[in-house]
């Protein structure tokens, strides 16, 4: 098994995190996994891009070359990152930001308003990802997530992975 998963974004919307959390949760689960980033020269706003290879086996290249999976939360990282994607490769974007043809377009920022607040869109964008890898317990995932966020909000990142996911079995089980 090997999935090449790119989500790109803005500096700001916590692409990088999201990656890092994935990779992460991945390595937990037993497989090989890397994680790569790069994004623009702004703190915030400037395109943003995080790679994760994830694979039952050695990994030989860091970088994603045909990606399964694409996610983009903002049109500027659509623009730069979108391409690549493999035969058979899904594109899911974020409804109210990203307009792109054959994705699946989904409300990552609406969700994650409804459950306390926009900013964590990523956390709810990552529920919805571990669901559709389904390569990982969601529970493993939430654990990874919630050593890698600020102690006073853990519950709300909770209350986000967990919207995502439902958000995943809602739209495509």
């Amino acid at each position: 098994m090997k999935k090449e998963i790119r989500i790109c974004g803005f500096g700001g919307q916590g692409i990088v995190l999201a990656g890092v959390i994935l990779g992460e949760t991945a390595i937990k689960a037993g497989y090989q996994a890397v994680q790569t980033q790069s994004y623009g020269p702004e703190a915030r706003g400037g395109a943003a891009r995080s790679e994760v290879v994830i694979s039952s086996e050695s990994i030989d290249y860091p970088r994603v070359l045909a990606a399964d999976l694409i996610v983009a939360l903002s049109q500027p990282g659509f623009d730069k990152f979108g391409g690549d994607i493999a035969a058979g490769g899904v594109v899911v974007i974020e409804r109210e930001l990203v307009r792109a043809d054959t994705a699946l377009a989904l409300p990552f920022a609406k969700t994650a308003e409804r459950v306390g607040h926009k900013i964590v869109s990523n956390m709810v964008m990552l529920g919805f990802v571990g669901a559709l890898l389904a390569i990982f317990p969601h529970e493993l995932l939430e654990e990874m997530i919630l050593l890698n966020v600020p102690a006073g909000t853990r519950d709300l990142n909770r209350q986000a992975v967990r919207a995502g996911r439902d958000m995943y079995h809602e739209n495509l089980t």
